[in-house]
């Protein structure tokens, strides 16, 4: 689906954005990791980019999670 580069990115963001979520928050680092695939299939394959979708999909989880 993804090369290797972009799947080693696309990990890379979402320790990232997701370091202060514990890791038994798996609803969170699911949602997150949702949103970067969505992301990258879209071509928003910057580092950029899916820093902003991460971010933004985990302020969704957080609200939820509320």
């Amino acid at each position: 689906m993804f090369d290797t580069d972009t799947t080693a990115l696309l990990r890379a963001v979402l320790e990232e954005v997701c370091e202060s979520v514990s890791r038994r928050e798996i609803g969170a680092r699911t949602h997150v990791a949702s949103r970067l695939l969505e992301a990258a299939t879209r071509g928003q394959t910057s580092l950029d980019d899916l820093r902003q979708a991460g971010s933004r999909a985990l302020s969704e989880a957080s609200a939820v999670r509320r």
